[in-house]
Formats: structure tokens, sequence, C-alpha cells
């Protein structure tokens, strides 16, 4: 692994590419409105920059799995619950506090007079289905253990996440006995594995033996973000290639999963009948062109140096603040779109001025949770 300036151990390299997929995985959650809202998602201007941004920022989640197989892969010898305990506790409780309150957010509107909406605005995944019922809110409350609500929908990667730590350990057993060419080799399976969503779309709802009764078909075993974690944890020692070998290599992976996700979602957002599946195909995470984008950025960013201690301290601070940052994001997506997005800025600045806001705002309030409650913050913002 490629020598840069820590603190505390730290690998600072890391800290940036944490820091970068933090500010995509808001930056995709400003571009929600562009296309979700009834009212902007036939504006083409709207549409035509959610394909830009959402297309660029798509490496976004699989950037943090790749980051927890590096981290993680193989899994320390300890008792099995010792791990699920310290992985998937510092988790749980944060992800349940803040999901209730994101989902008593529309009831507590209505208690305290507000149109309802406000709901829609914060939230543009419910426009048009804004309720400020008590017992609508609680029935999104009793859902939680089984699914997230729209109120919350970023949450749909604490379920990932905490799925991923329960079969970390049994992966990691094989990870420690498989030589780099078994690793390879899953990895290519696992890539093959990534068409599937366009082969369903394109060639057959039903593919290698899967059919109304049996939804596990021949590359079901191999499919999914656990091949994110294996990459992250394959490419961690980094590569021996120069600065400019990395950045052409890099660049030209990046362009093709760049085509092909912006061409994909820009001809589903201009047919007029398209469905939201449509919309979201190609910008499924678990893809060919999105891993290639991926692996692009993961790749470039481990080359990155940082000297400057004062960086590497708040990188460091940004990394301890960062799952907080997750939790509480979401709720200031929809006013910062308030403010910006009915201004004179111009569209193409608007959402990088967004996320800017969006990050800084959220990193602020929980450091200051941190202070406040240093011994009590981490069962809220993780």
């Amino acid at each position: 692994m490629n020598q840069l300036p820590a603190l505390d151990h730290r690998i600072v390299w890391l800290d940036v590419i944490r820091a970068v997929a933090m500010l995509m995985v808001i930056g995709v959650h400003c571009i929600d409105p562009f296309y979700i809202s009834p009212t902007l998602g036939v504006i083409p201007e709207y549409t035509h920059w959610a394909a830009i941004y959402g297309s660029l920022l798509r490496p976004s989640v699989p950037l943090f799995v790749m980051m927890t197989g590096l981290l993680l892969l193989p899994v320390k010898q300890q008792p099995l619950g010792t791990f699920y305990k310290k992985r998937i506790f510092r988790v749980l409780f944060p992800f349940l506090i803040w999901s209730v309150l994101y989902n008593m957010f529309p009831w507590f509107t209505g208690v305290v007079g507000l149109d309802k909406s406000i709901i829609g605005q914060f939230f543009c995944y419910v426009q048009g289905n804004e309720s400020q019922e008590l017992m609508d809110s609680l029935k999104d409350v009793a859902m939680i253990p089984f699914n997230f609500s729209f109120k919350e929908n970023h949450m749909w990667y604490i379920y990932l996440l905490i799925g991923l730590y329960l079969y970390m350990p049994f992966f990691s057993a094989w990870i420690e006995r498989a030589d780099q060419k078994m690793k390879r080799t899953y990895l290519l399976i696992w890539f093959i594995s990534l068409f599937l969503p366009y082969m369903a779309e394109y060639i057959s709802g039903y593919l290698f033996g899967t059919s109304t009764w049996n939804a596990f078909g021949m590359f079901y075993y191999f499919a999914g973000f656990n091949g994110y974690l294996l990459l992250g944890h394959y490419v961690k020692k980094g590569n021996d290639w120069g600065i400019w070998k990395t950045l052409l290599i890099c660049a030209v992976l990046f362009a093709i999963g760049y085509y092909v996700t912006y061409s994909g979602f820009s001809a589903a957002a201009a047919d007029p009948n398209h469905t939201e599946s449509d919309m979201e195909l190609f910008f499924t995470f678990c893809s060919p062109n999105v891993v290639l984008m991926t692996l692009a950025v993961f790749l470039l960013l481990q080359k990155v140096t940082v000297t400057n201690r004062i960086v590497i301290k708040a990188l460091a601070n940004m990394t301890k603040c960062g799952f907080g940052i997750y939790m509480v994001h979401y709720f200031v997506v929809g006013p910062f779109f308030l403010l910006i997005g009915p201004s004179s800025i111009p569209i193409p600045l608007q959402v990088p001025l967004m996320a800017a806001g969006i990050f800084l705002c959220s990193w602020a309030f929980t450091a200051l949770m941190y202070k406040l409650m240093p011994n009590k913050a981490h069962w809220i913002m993780g």
C-alpha cells in the first residue's frame, strides 16, 4: 500500500475517498427533485442536468462498500457475536432513532399548524401523497423492521449495510484461504452477473433458470454488492502504475461507464411513457457501467497525497462524523432546494452549491452533537 502522511495511523487517502463519496451521495439526493418531482420532472433542462449529475455521481454508494471490504476483510479472528455487536449495533441505534424522526416529521408539521405541502417540499418522493395523520406516521414507524419509507428513502443503504455485516464473517472465511487467482475468478463471474438487469429488460424477465417459482438463477450467488466488498479488498494495495498511467486508465474506464450511464438514463427520460424502473435501470449500482466508474475513482484517489496536517485532521473528523452526516443530510435536502431552486442561480451550479451547503450543515450539526454529548453522541449519530 502506498505510504501517505497519516494521523493516528490513519490511511489518509481512504479519508479522501470517503469525503468524495459523501459529497457524491449528497449530490445524488440533490438531483432527486430534478426528475422525481411531478412539476420539475417534465422540464427538459432539469432532466438534462439530472442525467449529467446523476451519471457523474453513481460511484457514491459502491465506493462506501469498497471501503468496507478494504477495511474489514478478512474479518479478524473473534467470536461471531462480538463482530456483530461491534458492527451492527454501531449503526442500528442511530438508524432506528433517525428513521423514527423522519417518519414522525409529517405528523409534527400538522401539530405545529403547517400546511401538508411542506412534507412534499422536504421529501420529493411523497409529493402528491402527503399525510399529517398520526396513524400514517405510526404505520411507517411500525414498518421500519421491514423496509424504509419514502420520507427516509436514503435508509435503504443501512439495510444493505447490516446485510453485508451479517454476511462478511462467512465470506471472510473463504477470502482467507483463496489465492489471488480465485479472487479474480470470483470477480469475473460477479462482473458477468452485473449485466443481468439489462438482460432482464431487453431479453427476458426470466433468465438462467429463474421463473415464477424460482427467483434464484445461475448467477444469483455471485450477484450483488458482495462483489464490491471483494473488489475493495482486492485493490487495497493499490497499483504500481505511475500517476499518468493511472490517470489515463482511470479516465478511459470512467468515460466508458459514464457514457453508458448517461446515454441510458437520457433515453429513458426522453420516453414520455417511461416508468420509474426505466429511469433507474442505468443508474443501478450493481451494473457494469457503474463498476467501471467506481473502480476508476477508487484507483485514482488512491494516488492522492495529503501533507497538510490541518487538512488531515479535518478529514479525520469528517470520517468520525460520517455516519451522522449520512443520517442527517436528507432532512435538509428539501430546504436547500427551496432556498436555491427558485433563485436565479443557473441550474448547472445548483447541485454543487446544494451539495456543499448540505454537507457542511450536516457535518457542523454532527460535530456539535459530539461536542455537547461526547460520551453519548455515538448512540445517536453513529
